[in-house]
């Protein structure tokens, strides 16, 4: 099922919910958050990590490539009136670069849905502002048990490799922790799958 076909239930999961809050927390203890920040949410589906964050922050871009979790992430900016959160279109492997620069750039359980981690880094890169903050919460490195289904991607990552690939596209002050356990019942079994927060800075030259 497509992301298109799953945005109207995508917020009824009670654990979206908690997983985005925990993302957030650790945000504000690794990144010194204020209303003066330029922020771009990519892959924001219904913009739960962005409605979580955004009274800590200025404006605040949520892209995505899915017209159903926009269409949804719109009707939840209406009702509740919040004039700073700017929904957009946008696919940042065929799209245009916005030409907007920002302080701060997010994604969550994004990144492994992306197959050539090299070209969204460098976009990720150029759109930060020097010294400008990078953060990626996604799944640690795992069987594959995870999407339950064929899937097109990463099963999760190695914190070391990923680092590395991330300081060679120009970052630094590069730092991982572990903010959330997605815990999932397979064949009558628990398996729990990290979430780590890894936050960088793109070196200012």
């Amino acid at each position: 099922m497509s992301f298109d076909e799953r945005a109207a239930e995508w917020d009824n999961d009670p654990m979206r919910h908690e997983r985005a809050k925990a993302v957030a927390t650790a945000m504000r203890q690794r990144v010194p958050l204020n209303k003066t920040i330029l922020a771009l949410e990519y892959g924001c589906g219904t913009g739960l990590l962005s409605f979580a964050l955004q009274s800590d922050l200025g404006e605040i871009v949520l892209a995505d490539n899915s017209l159903g979790m926009l269409q949804v992430l719109k009707e939840k900016i209406a009702v509740a009136n919040l004039t700073h959160l700017h929904p957009l279109h946008l696919d940042l492997l065929t799209d245009p670069l916005p030409t907007q620069r920002f302080d701060l750039i997010y994604t969550m359980l994004t990144l492994h849905h992306i197959l050539d981690l090299n070209r969204i880094l460098l976009a990720f890169h150029d759109l930060l502002k020097p010294n400008g903050y990078l953060c990626i919460a996604d799944l640690d490195k795992e069987d594959g048990s995870y999407h339950r289904q064929p899937f097109i991607g990463h099963h999760g990552f190695d914190r070391q490799e990923l680092g590395s690939l991330v300081n060679k596209n120009g970052f630094t002050d590069i730092v991982f922790d572990t903010v959330y356990i997605i815990t999932r019942f397979l064949a009558g079994e628990e398996k729990q799958y990290p979430l780590f927060l890894m936050t960088a800075r793109r070196q200012h030259t």
